[in-house]
């Protein structure tokens, strides 16, 4: 049975949090003793201290994970023995959902019935990989007789993992799921706001059968812990969720210490195209809103730019605004809130910075103001600007909050050009009926998701990535593993 508000504060309040790094398969604090706190969006005492890495908690973190490649009982398994355990793995989020969702709605704000589906999805991804192991094959090549040709996929080594707050189990897994599969160890520096999910995460994939070493935690602060991952040349590969500014200073990282690869997810600007032809304005009104106000705007893909045909505009807002006008701000434990809170003060200043720059750039359609709600400080109303002209800042720079801009356009060739006018490339969506218009756009749309009468779509089976400055290299499918091999040509004469 689905639980209530009281149940949700009363299992909250029972909850003990472990902040010390998992390391080598161990619990410890941080080597220079240095601690931060976690704290809660709602307000109240912190919900746990929460270990300060620094370049040493790195070194040591590193080398174990170093050790466990070279003895090879990971990275040397059997297919179906790795297979077994990431299904174990997926196995235990599933049986200790209700805490890994607590740890991160109490962490980051994130509404408990969003954060009970993100451990579903991180589940799925170690499911997914897991049956992969095993039903997947290197190539033969073309060769001359006498030669046996091949290519062949092996693990990197040491992969290091860093992750932003949004998403703090989901982003998490979305690293480690595939870079174990390739038979990788780990060492994963998760957000300084929400770094108790991965914590426990590696308990559970130890406890699963994931050798000792295989995975390790440092939580800590960037510019220290994550720098300091950035910078070993003892980690063969870095995958990187987070801002464009953080991911272009681990390219510099890299280039500076071992030249690793370094593969970015990063910021976005994301368009929703509205064509006059795209049916029922209803249902395209629930994906726009949607597709800006989930997780409070907080999504890398957030689809903050609507931009829709002018005969559409005035109806498509006017649907907007009663959708912004019947979110319910709360606390994020009860199963009533549907928009929770920003996950800090400093990302509701910045949120709040924008609200007063709209003002002055476009024109209010609705919201617009900070609010309280269940004694919780930070949220922010969901807000829609009008008549937002391209080369603005509200039409060009990533908000992350739940702020919708609206820029109309007259015909195709317009819509894409407003489109494509963002040094982000990560996603777009279109409402049209017109097939031939779909294919055309699906073409010309710099994105590296466009969906089509929907709005942000993602699967395990399909890459998910950016063009532009919204990264480097596609996470989920094959790739989101592969990604994390090498290729190794093998050429035998007999």
């Amino acid at each position: 049975m689905p639980h209530s508000h009281h149940d949700w504060q009363r299992l909250a309040a029972e909850l003990t949090a472990d902040g010390r790094a998992f390391i080598d398969g161990q619990r410890q604090a941080a080597q220079a003793g240095d601690w931060l706190d976690s704290l809660n969006p709602m307000g109240g005492p912190p919900v746990a201290r929460i270990a300060a890495g620094t370049a040493a908690d790195i070194d040591l973190a590193v080398a174990a994970a170093r050790r466990s490649f070279a003895a090879g009982d990971w990275s040397r398994a059997a297919p179906s023995e790795r297979r077994q355990v990431l299904q174990a793995i997926a196995a235990g989020l599933r049986v200790h959902a209700e805490t890994l969702a607590l740890l991160d709605c109490l962490e980051v704000g994130k509404r408990i019935d969003e954060a009970l589906d993100d451990v579903e999805e991180s589940a799925r991804l170690f499911d997914w990989y897991a049956e992969v192991q095993d039903k997947w094959y290197d190539a033969l090549a073309p060769s001359p007789p006498g030669v046996q040709a091949s290519m062949r996929h092996e693990p990197l080594g040491v992969i290091g993992a860093v992750v932003p707050w949004n998403y703090p189990l989901h982003n998490a897994c979305v690293k480690l799921a595939p870079a174990l599969a390739a038979g990788n160890s780990v060492v994963l520096k998760p957000a300084e706001e929400s770094s108790l999910s991965a914590l426990r995460l590696a308990e559970l994939c130890e406890a699963a059968g994931l050798p000792q070493g295989v995975i390790n935690v440092v939580p800590g602060h960037g510019h220290q812990a994550g720098e300091a991952l950035g910078r070993n040349a003892d980690v063969d590969a870095i995958g990187f969720t987070g801002s464009s500014e953080i991911g272009k200073r681990f390219m510099v990282y890299a280039g500076e210490s071992n030249m690793k690869p370094v593969w970015l997810e990063c910021g976005g600007k994301s368009p929703h195209l509205v064509f006059a032809d795209a049916g029922d304005l209803e249902e395209v009104a629930d994906a726009v809103a949607a597709g800006i106000f989930t997780n409070a705007g907080q999504v890398c893909s957030a689809h903050s730019r609507l931009l829709v045909q002018r005969e559409l505009a005035e109806p498509l807002i006017e649907a907007l605004c009663r959708r912004a006008e019947s979110l319910i701000m709360g606390d994020p434990l009860d199963p009533a809130t549907t928009l929770g809170p920003l996950v800090s003060q400093a990302q509701n200043d910045k949120v709040c910075d924008y609200l007063r720059l709209g003002r002055d750039e476009a024109t209010l359609a609705c919201g617009g103001e900070p609010r309280e709600a269940d004694g919780g400080r930070l949220f922010v109303e969901p807000t829609i600007f009008a008549d937002v002209t391209p080369g603005r800042r509200l039409f060009r720079e990533e908000i992350f909050g739940p702020v919708l801009t609206v820029t109309p356009f007259d015909d195709e060739a317009q819509a894409v050009a407003l489109a494509n006018d963002s040094d982000y490339g990560l996603a777009a969506s279109l409402w049209t009926c017109d097939l031939g218009r779909a294919h055309r756009l699906c073409d010309r749309l710099q994105a590296g998701t466009v969906t089509v009468n929907g709005v942000d779509a993602v699967s395990l089976q399909t890459t998910f990535g950016g063009f532009k400055q919204s990264g480097i290299g596609r996470d989920y499918a094959l790739a989101g593993m592969q990604k994390y091999m090498a290729v190794k040509t093998r050429w035998i004469q007999y």
